[in-house]
């Protein structure tokens, strides 16, 4: 590599590093937060698989939920506006969630969306697992 031509002893002199915007310990800080939630839960039981999406403020009517291929989306977008009112600042709401459905989804059961609360929950029900069958061996 290009480095290895390099002295390290130039490599740490101070004049040759780029000057840091945090102290080492304030870097390690952010390093270490943790991840910033991004409003999808996805968890399951014995029977179902049930995914969470948060929408908060978005119409119902305005959600398009898409499973294909073993995929969900789920996008919404949402604006409000009241006649009368002459707005110079608004707010509008979008939100896209692409995730992957864990487990063996029973693909002819119609998966359940249910939106309550700023909250838009899809269950699918899962395919009963195949149990394994003893086989009794016979002298020949």
């Amino acid at each position: 590599m290009a480095f290895d031509l390099i002295p390290s002893s130039f490599l740490t002199f101070p004049s040759f590093r780029f000057p840091s915007l945090w102290e080492e310990e304030e870097e390690e800080k952010y390093l270490s937060l943790p991840n910033i939630p991004s409003g999808l839960t996805v968890s399951e039981d014995d029977k179902k698989v049930y995914i969470e999406a948060a929408v908060p403020g978005v119409d119902p009517d305005k959600i398009e939920v898409t499973f294909n291929k073993g995929v969900l989306w789920i996008k919404a977008e949402g604006e409000e506006e009241e006649k009368g009112k002459k707005y110079y600042r608004k707010a509008s709401r979008s939100f896209s969630y692409r995730v992957a459905v864990p487990g063996n989804i029973d693909e002819k059961a119609e998966p359940e969306a249910v939106c309550k609360n700023g909250i838009m929950k899809v269950t699918f029900a899962k395919t009963p697992e195949a149990k394994p069958k003893k086989i009794t061996v016979k002298k020949g």
